[in-house]
């Protein structure tokens, strides 16, 4: 009976990295959008579990519209109602992200405790993925508001500007080999001095 249990328990773990190793990618590979980081090197502000969140197509998506909104044609209110979604957005993901966090810790505690009642480890594991799924909603719902605020001729200017991005950043690419070997400082994305990346929710490092 010990042994079935902790078979149980091991599977809920495998269960719970499965889930948040897919979500951890949630907000880089939102359908339909940028893939290429903008601002700050293509990083976001947190570390730790959030880390890879930050990196979503929609805080992307809000960051360039505004970085370019003479280039797009923006109007003032447009701006204004852009920054008020931005500013949601944090808002939300900071504390969904918190929750997730939480909820991910008690989940650690109770597979550990192998007399934890296997009724509650399911029960938190099914916490941990609403809250996640929750927050992958937020983040295409609010997408989806984003281009909903755009006439069809800002969209094609922001298409535009944003493949005249994609073009510098690939060009810039072409310029980061060392013939001398070892890493390129000015690179964001490669060299030694890169942070290595955060484990994904659920995974402790001891």
């Amino acid at each position: 009976m010990k042994q079935g249990t902790r078979t149980i328990v091991t599977l809920g773990i495998a269960s719970v990295f499965a889930l948040t190793v897919g979500m951890s990618t949630v907000w880089a590979n939102e359908p339909g959008y940028y893939k290429e980081g903008y601002g700050s090197g293509g990083h976001g502000s947190m570390g730790g579990y959030g880390a890879g969140m930050m990196h979503n197509s929609t805080s992307r998506l809000i960051r360039h519209l505004l970085k370019h909104e003479q280039d797009i044609g923006l109007t003032a209110e447009q701006v204004t109602k852009l920054k008020d979604m931005q500013l949601d957005l944090d808002k939300t993901r900071i504390k969904s992200e918190a929750d997730i966090q939480v909820a991910e810790r008690e989940l650690k505690a109770l597979t550990e405790d192998e007399k934890s009642n296997l009724g509650a480890i399911e029960a938190k594991l099914k916490q941990s993925g609403d809250l996640q799924v929750g927050l992958r909603m937020v983040s295409i719902k609010a997408r989806r508001d984003v281009l909903a605020l755009l006439t069809s001729e800002q969209r094609a200017k922001e298409k535009t500007e944003h493949e005249k991005i994609l073009q510098q950043h690939k060009d810039a690419g072409k310029g980061y080999g060392n013939p001398h070997g070892g890493a390129m400082q000015d690179n964001p994305h490669m060299g030694g001095d890169a942070a290595p990346p955060a484990p994904p929710a659920g995974m402790y490092v001891q």
